[in-house]
């Protein structure tokens, strides 16, 4: 034997002859050998070697026993002892370790059989409560009833966790997924066993947990992943009308003598406003501005009403559109061809000279003689045409004469719309899962007719409800800023000294709340609302809200179906724009890109790009700069 192992097994005799102690420390039971005792603290040794100054209260008993394989024995004996029955044997009162050691043993236990019990115990704490150093209480039978279901919940929980994930694994969709994909994909919640083997999975798979959806079929639709993503968020009660009530019954409004038309675009069904004129005798003309007018028959207040108030707006996307108002009040109130429609009208007195004289509103039954569409319109009626021999098509006259007050009205106004950056608008067509995206030039004979006598309507009303000191909501401008107000003040940016939003109540529910007041004014009965009411404000309030949402989500679905057009097409290099720096705008389609590779360029310089990577669920794409156009 060698001098070192025979240093080892002195050391180890000596330890046999001193006394031990199982004690408590932090939470856990340890074992050591007593080297120096002080009365109020010990100083041990554990068996690795490590010594540990202890207090004595912490020491649960003492013995001589060898430390070698004493916790082990001592846990095997703990593992051999049934809780169920353990507990049984304590009653329901509080109790001291050795006790219970003697009673399930039968005898006075050697220390390895009460350190199993304490192990026992402390290792069970639905079954047994720690009330102090070795002392336990008995859980009560109905918590530990709640507590061991608790643990069997989550038993099968992690059981169906393993098995959801062996599927994915498979990208093989869950069938229990099915029915909450809307929440999987839109608002995970981590604390479910589905998404927590959804994330557990993509992890392991290296995917995002939307990568990984996808690959188990559960997103057919890229379009209907980011359309359901809207609704998911914004209409969680749906897109229906489910208890919308019926209109009031219409009071007997006079016929007006004229024969009205509208122009639109050809996929409109709400149909808000339209015109006409009607030679005067003696020179000049009367020209109406005609409004559809669903305020007499939504009744404020009424389920439909308080929709309306909820939608706040028309939800235009391409393709679809989700309506403010139901089909049944759109049906009854949208300017359509061929009907008798009830209309709050402002009639012009316009000399032979363009100078408009005077004005009067009206409400009234309007015969609507023509929707005029942009597309087959503008073919006879554009810049080119209007400044020559116009073609002989309906309503041309009309048409012509309406274009030329409105230029008129354009010069009239003290500081005209400034020109935007971007020249064109662009509508959206899906035929057949394709779709078409038509250029129309901004500012053409068509838009500024229609433009200039919306802004003339809106802001003679709401001169009309701001002399009568009737409240409305206005559009105002100021340092290059645009708010809503219950205040009438000038709106800069149109040159006018007031301007309300009045033109478009089927669409837009501002526009209802001012052709209610308005209605008021014109039958001399007191107005529904008041400047500082609480529905007049909040109608302000989350009318910017929502609006702000809703133009975002047009964007994003126009984006989306750019991306799709770019691939319906096959376009692998495209002109472009500089906008700025490495900003450009596609050529044909409304879509930004930003072109890392583009070198300085001055703002308007065309350039080509290559394209790729185009990803329809994040909607990014890849542009490369690859020369000049």
């Amino acid at each position: 034997m060698s001098s070192r192992e025979w240093l080892s097994v002195s050391r180890q005799r000596a330890r046999a002859l001193r006394m031990n102690v199982f004690y408590e420390e932090e939470g856990s039971f340890r074992i050591g050998t007593i080297l120096a005792d002080n009365d109020a603290s010990l100083q041990v040794e554990a068996p690795h070697g490590k010594r540990t100054k202890i207090k004595t209260s912490s020491v649960l008993f003492r013995f001589n026993e060898p430390l070698s394989a004493f916790m082990e024995g001592a846990q095997k004996t703990a593992n051999d002892i049934d809780l169920d029955f353990l507990w049984e044997c304590c009653g329901q009162e509080e109790f001291s370790y050795d006790t219970l050691a003697r009673d399930y043993f039968g005898h006075l236990p050697d220390p390895r059989e009460s350190a199993a019990v304490l192990l026992r115990l402390h290792g069970a704490p639905m079954y047994f409560y720690k009330k102090g150093r070795g002392r336990y209480r008995p859980a009560p039978p109905e918590a530990l009833k709640a507590a061991l279901a608790s643990v069997e919940r989550k038993r099968q929980q992690a059981l169906l966790q393993a098995q959801y994930a062996e599927q994915l694994r498979r990208f093989e969709l869950p069938d229990a997924f099915r029915p909450r994909m809307a929440e999987l994909l839109y608002k995970p919640d981590r604390s479910t066993v589905e998404v927590k083997a959804l994330e557990e999975t993509a992890a392991q798979l290296r995917l995002s947990t939307l990568r990984l959806l996808e690959k188990c079929g559960a997103i057919p639709s890229t379009r209907d992943y980011h359309f359901d993503r809207f609704l998911f968020e914004y209409f969680p009660r749906g897109i229906g009308f489910a208890d919308s009530g019926e209109a009031a019954p219409l009071v007997e409004l006079p016929h007006a003598d004229v024969a009205a038309f509208s122009i639109d675009d050809s996929t409109t069904t709400e149909i808000d406003d339209a015109f006409s004129v009607t030679p005067e005798p003696g020179g000049g003309w009367r020209i109406g501005i005609h409004i559809a007018a669903p305020a007499l028959g939504i009744v404020r207040g009424s389920p439909v009403d308080q929709e309306a108030a909820t939608r706040l707006s028309t939800v235009y996307t391409p393709g679809a559109k989700i309506t403010m108002l139901p089909d049944w009040a759109i049906a009854r109130y949208s300017l359509t061809e061929g009907r008798t429609c009830p209309a709050l009208s402002l009639y012009l007195e316009v000399s032979s000279d363009l100078a408009v004289r005077g004005n009067r509103t009206a409400l009234e039954q309007i015969r609507m003689a023509a929707n005029l569409r942009h597309a087959e319109l503008e073919a006879q009626f554009n810049e080119e045409s209007v400044t020559a021999a116009l073609p002989d098509f309906p309503f041309m006259r009309e048409l012509k004469l309406l274009w030329e007050l409105a230029t008129v009205l354009e010069a009239g106004r003290g500081r005209p719309e400034p020109v935007r950056a971007v020249h064109m608008d662009y509508n959206f067509y899906l035929e057949n899962g394709r779709v078409r995206i038509v250029e129309r030039r901004r500012g053409s004979p068509v838009d500024k007719l229609v433009s200039e006598l919306m802004i003339l309507v809106n802001s003679e009303w709401g001169r009309t409800l701001a002399e009568a000191g009737i409240a409305g909501i206005y559009r105002v401008q100021s340092n290059g800023k645009v708010r809503m107000s219950t205040v009438p003040s000038g709106h800069h940016g149109l040159g006018v000294s007031q301007y309300i939003w009045a033109s478009s109540p089927i669409r837009r529910y501002v526009d209802l709340i001012n052709q209610r007041q308005l209605l008021a004014w014109h039958r001399g009965e007191p107005a529904p609302y008041t400047a500082g009411s609480e529905q007049m404000l909040s109608a302000i309030r989350d009318f910017e809200i929502a609006s702000d949402v809703y133009a975002q989500f047009q964007h994003t679905m126009e984006r989306y179906w750019c991306l799709r057009w770019l691939i319906q097409e096959g376009v692998l290099t495209t002109p472009a724009e500089v906008i700025r720096e490495n900003l450009v705008k596609i050529d044909r389609i409304p879509l930004i890109a930003r072109v890392m590779s583009l070198p300085l360029l001055d703002p308007g310089v065309k350039v080509e790009l290559k394209i790729s990577d185009i990803d329809l669920l994040e909607l990014t794409f890849h542009a490369e700069y690859s020369g000049a156009a």
